[in-house]
């Protein structure tokens, strides 16, 4: 019997999930711990676990598994990610939880402290209260600004990287501005500004000595831009001439000035390329037909690409170099955990002890203690413990071919010890729609459907990403047409098959999901029975003006690609000029705070209902955003699902 090495530490801690909970409330509730790591000299084990609704971090001994010190920030602060910086220390974000959001808030605020709670210092941000005069004091004073750990330089005792951005007037960040990258002393905070990115929307990568030696972002043409720094300047990877779109580095290589990189040719999947900055050539390391790759792993000793990870319906691995021995640490892994997906999550210095993390379609994720020399892999902690992977539902991929030919992937939710056939259904479409697309694995709402005995399924619908940019563009100026018809003939597909009865069919999503189950449902009256929009997009006229994508140049210009500006076509493709053409029976679920698809979304659609005098249900929770945060709230909002879909589809 498994048994977590964690729990006995900090049972005081925490409150044992009830065995009488719902299943909505046992689905809805959080991880237990999540953010498992390893110190740098393999003497510690740190987590993040819960304690009194407010996120906390324990450290324990590797060895004896004794509590050490936990973290625990009075008022209505709480501990948000965090890095060993070396093998003593640690920093940590500082989150705010404030009456208006559920959702905690990032100021920038870094905080340290050693393991054993000594030594704790207020290291980065607004709120530390020094001041500085004279040139030629060095103090750690007060930024006005937001920082993220880049580089927690965990062989450097005394340094760490810092990228920031600074506030324009108030604490809103403004993410399209360019970012300033600062040396951290992590014991006095001190700080040295090392250089300026030369994009926005940054992404960072730093090289085996810690040199930040490329800048990844987004222009105010939503196009993706790549620099690498060469003597000290900012060097555009255009003037390479390598003949690829969306050209990204991912690691560096064995050979001097050469780099692994991600990239497309004519628009294809995403490839693996060797290039050579100095002569600006490329090598083909690897490329999939039909998938992008969903992981890159790298080598965090040597900073170096070993494997790359694809999922044409279930995870499989290719090894970019199968003699590292973190490739045949994951392939040791695999086979000691068999059905399993692997993730190595943290490892020490020597590369001797690593945490690792193994999950799939039916277990949420329990994290083990890997030690090499001794080949002895050690259960620590399940995730969700209250959840047996035993009980919950297999999920299959699934492949058919659209009406107008094209191959679409989704994947279906089968419930436990129940003949597949003629079963009720809940089809998923997930949100974006662009660069985003449904996985193989644990899902908590659908393991729900599937406990109350629905099928669910879910479509790699043409626009999601993960399938080569074309077919991602596929489903540009398509949101209310083509997209939608992949989604329909999924449901069409299934039914078919005989999975499916064709009179017991609700369709039920969130955000763009929840855009596709209003839009669906207008496309295919008779098709779906009910339908249920969670923090949907109803008015697309008005999203395009209202909402914090509308808010950017660059958001602007996404709008703009994906959208177009035919106020006919817009009108066309939003469910709330077409409420005339509906018959499923509506839920409408919201957050009062949600930016992305604000609340005027939801009252654009009641009006237009009320006019048609079209019934409907809603439920919108106070100081929610863009989907519950609150575990309290997502089992208001389970039980609610249940009950509508249960009436509406006739199933006791």
């Amino acid at each position: 019997m498994k048994y977590s090495i964690l729990l006995a530490i900090i049972l005081f801690m925490i409150a044992i999930p009830s065995t009488h909970a719902s299943n909505a409330e046992l689905f809805s509730r959080g991880s237990e711990y999540t953010d498992l790591k390893i110190s740098p000299n393999g003497k510690y084990i740190s987590a993040v676990t819960a304690h009194q609704g407010k996120k906390t971090l324990v450290i324990l001994k590797t060895d004896t598994k004794q509590l050490v010190h936990a973290i625990y920030f009075p008022g209505n602060a709480e501990v948000g990610d965090y890095e060993w910086v070396n093998s003593e220390r640690l920093v940590l974000q500082k989150m705010y939880l404030k009456g208006w959001s559920e959702q905690p808030l990032y100021y920038g605020e870094l905080m340290a402290v050693n393991a054993d709670g000594t030594k704790a210092t207020y290291l980065f941000g607004y709120n530390n209260g020094q001041m500085q005069t004279g040139s030629h004091i060095k103090k750690n004073t007060a930024i006005r600004a937001t920082a993220y750990i880049l580089d927690p330089l965990p062989k450097d005792e005394k340094y760490m990287l810092v990228n920031a951005i600074a506030w324009n007037g108030g604490s809103n960040l403004d993410y399209s501005q360019n970012q300033q990258v600062y040396r951290v002393d992590v014991n006095s905070g001190t700080r040295k500004k090392i250089l300026t990115s030369p994009v926005g929307y940054t992404t960072f990568l730093t090289n085996f000595e810690g040199e930040v030696k490329f800048a990844s972002g987004i222009n105010a043409d939503n196009e993706t831009k790549l620099f690498y720094r060469d003597n000290g300047d900012w060097i555009d990877s255009k003037n390479l001439n390598l003949g690829l779109t969306d050209f990204n580095p991912i690691s560096f290589s064995d050979q001097p000035n050469t780099i692994f990189a991600a990239g497309r040719e004519q628009d294809d999947t995403l490839g693996v390329y060797k290039v050579n900055l100095s002569h600006g050539t490329k090598e083909k390391v690897i490329q999939e037909d039909k998938i992008d790759p969903s992981h890159f792993w790298i080598n965090k000793q040597t900073k170096q690409l070993y494997a790359v990870e694809y999922q044409d319906g279930y995870p499989t691995y290719d090894f970019v170099d199968p003699a590292d021995a973190h490739s045949k640490l994951l392939k040791q892994l695999l086979a000691s955990l068999p059905g399993h997906q692997i993730h190595i999550v943290s490892e020490t210095t020597d590369a001797n002890q690593f945490i690792i993390k193994a999950f799939n379609d039916r277990n949420p994720g329990d994290y083990y203690l890997f030690i090499a020399d001794k080949k002895q892999l050690i259960y620590l902690v399940a995730e969700k413990k209250w959840l047996d992977p035993e009980q919950m539902a297999e999920v299959k991929p699934i492949r058919f071919t659209s009406r107008d030919g094209k191959t679409i992937n989704g994947y279906l939710t089968l419930p436990n010890n129940k003949e597949a056939k003629n079963l009720p259904l809940i089809v998923n479409p997930h949100g974006g729609p662009h660069g985003v697309r449904d996985w193989w694995g644990f899902n908590s709402q659908n393991q729900l459907l599937a406990k109350e005995g629905f099928a669910v399924l879910q479509v790699n619908f043409r626009g999601s990403g993960g399938y080569g940019k074309k077919f991602e563009q596929a489903g540009y100026l398509n949101w209310g047409t083509n997209i939608q018809y992949d989604i329909i003939d999924a449901t069409q597909h299934v039914i078919e098959q005989g999975i499916a009865n064709k009179e017991q069919v609700c369709i039920v999503g969130s955000s763009f999901g929840g855009y596709s189950a209003l839009q669906s449902a207008v496309i295919e009256p008779t098709l779906f029975k009910c339908a249920i929009g969670f923090s949907g997009l109803y008015d697309l006229p008005l999203w395009k003006q209202d909402s914090d994508v509308s808010n950017s140049n660059y958001g602007q210009s996404y709008q703009e690609e994906v959208l177009g500006n035919d106020i006919n076509n817009l009108k066309a493709m939003s469910p709330a000029y077409n409420v005339n053409k509906l018959q499923a029976t509506l839920l409408l679920v919201h957050g009062e705070d949600d930016e992305r698809t604000p609340l005027t979304q939801l009252e654009s659609l009641e009006n237009a209902l009320k006019k048609q005098q079209f019934p409907y249900q809603k439920m919108v929770i106070s100081n929610e955003g863009h989907g519950f945060y609150n575990d309290t709230h997502q089992a208001m909002y389970y039980e609610k699902m249940l009950e509508f879909i249960k009436e509406n589809l006739n199933v006791k």
